[in-house]
């Protein structure tokens, strides 16, 4: 199983990166290249579009308030992957005055070697982190 991970320091408080991130259907709300999301089955499932036009469809595994994390499965997309589990997670650190988000994920390659789904959801992660940030300033 390959694995990928991210994480960006903010000079926000966790409490309000999690206001902005922390809902399954929040994306679009900071996520440039994920203009639509809609939820369905009671909010455990989202449908969500790229850029491009491609659909992703994920499920809800896991969601923890006072953790400020969630967790998901793809369950239809267009990356050459199988087994996929990520979470997004949101940390105290500075003694409250900032915020340690991390997005890392775990997956098995399909038609490609590991090193290039690696690379491919590693730059999905730090993209997404950056486009965060960006609009946290």
């Amino acid at each position: 199983m390959a694995k990928a991970y991210a994480s960006i320091d903010i000079a926000r408080s966790a409490a309000e990166v999690w206001e902005l991130i922390g809902g399954f259907n929040a994306l679009p709300d900071w996520l440039l290249y994920i203009p639509s999301s809609q939820l369905e089955e009671g909010g455990r499932i989202r449908r969500i579009r790229n850029l491009d036009g491609e659909e992703i469809v994920e499920r809800l595994m896991a969601f923890d308030e006072k953790a400020r994390s969630y967790s998901y499965r793809i369950l239809k997309a267009p990356f050459p992957q199988t087994n996929y589990l990520a979470t997004l997670r949101v940390l105290d650190i500075e003694d409250g005055h900032a915020a340690r988000v991390e997005w890392f994920g775990q997956f098995d390659p399909a038609g490609v070697t590991e090193d290039e789904i690696v690379s491919l959801f590693k730059g999905i992660y730090e993209d997404g982190l950056a486009a965060l940030a960006s609009k946290l300033r």
